[in-house]
């Protein structure tokens, strides 16, 4: 029989340590139990289902595992996500945020947007998908309102400009933004250090307050999550 113990989070709600046999790895507790989204392990502790939560398929994952201290993502909050991909963090930002919390999940691959649905937003009432270019709010205006959270991860040249224009139209005063910064998508010929530097500038140049930078490796090479405030 496994040695199975489960702590929340010291600092984050609605993120768990898992202990298995003497191991410590990341879950979240599953809004839809015994349902896994990307083949992820699942576990019962004490009545509760919790999903394993991969730090080398998510990058929100990663960060926390890198001694994090902002994770503003909370229950109960509106999460505007651009990049969603396949919904592999969007499915565990949807668990975090629970049944009172919505998640705005924008995607510009139609095939990838396909399975966005399948896996995760037609069994999770709080993951709405928009298909639509992430570079042009402006698309989706109508559907998504106002914001406590844009979390970005999107392979685009000018990733901060990009997240500014989304925090101008739907991030609340002193809300909170989380930037994945893929240097490579950026500019190949720059040290990822430069990249991540002139990135933070754009925010700063942007009515944003840098609350945190940290580098993912070894999770992801030459990516680095940028958590920064808005409206300061």
């Amino acid at each position: 029989m496994r040695d199975l113990e489960v702590q929340e989070h010291e600092r984050f709600p609605n993120i768990f340590r898992v202990r298995i046999d003497g191991q410590s790895r990341l879950a979240t507790r599953n809004l839809i139990p015994h349902l896994s989204v990307y083949g992820e392990e699942l576990l019962d502790y004490q009545g509760v289902n919790y999903r394993i939560w991969d730090p080398y398929r998510s990058k929100l994952a990663a960060v926390i595992n890198k001694g994090a201290t902002q994770i503003p993502i909370k229950p109960g909050m509106k999460v505007l996500y651009l990049g969603a991909a396949s919904g592999t963090t969007v499915s565990h930002v949807s668990d975090i945020v629970d049944c009172s919390g919505e998640v705005y999940a924008v995607e510009f691959s139609q095939r990838t947007i396909r399975d966005l649905v399948d896996r995760v937003s037609r069994k999770r009432p709080n993951v709405q998908p928009i298909l639509s270019d992430a570079r042009l709010p402006s698309q989706y205006r109508f559907v998504v309102s106002q914001v406590d959270v844009i979390y970005c991860d999107v392979a685009q040249q000018e990733q901060a400009k990009l997240l500014t224009i989304n925090a101008q139209m739907f991030l609340r005063r002193l809300g909170i933004v989380m930037l994945a910064v893929k240097s490579r998508s950026i500019d190949v010929t720059l040290n990822p250090s430069e990249v991540f530097d002139r990135e933070m500038e754009t925010l700063r140049t942007r009515q944003f307050q840098i609350l945190e930078m940290i580098r993912l490796e070894p999770y992801d090479k030459d990516h680095a999550m940028i958590t920064a405030r808005f409206g300061v």
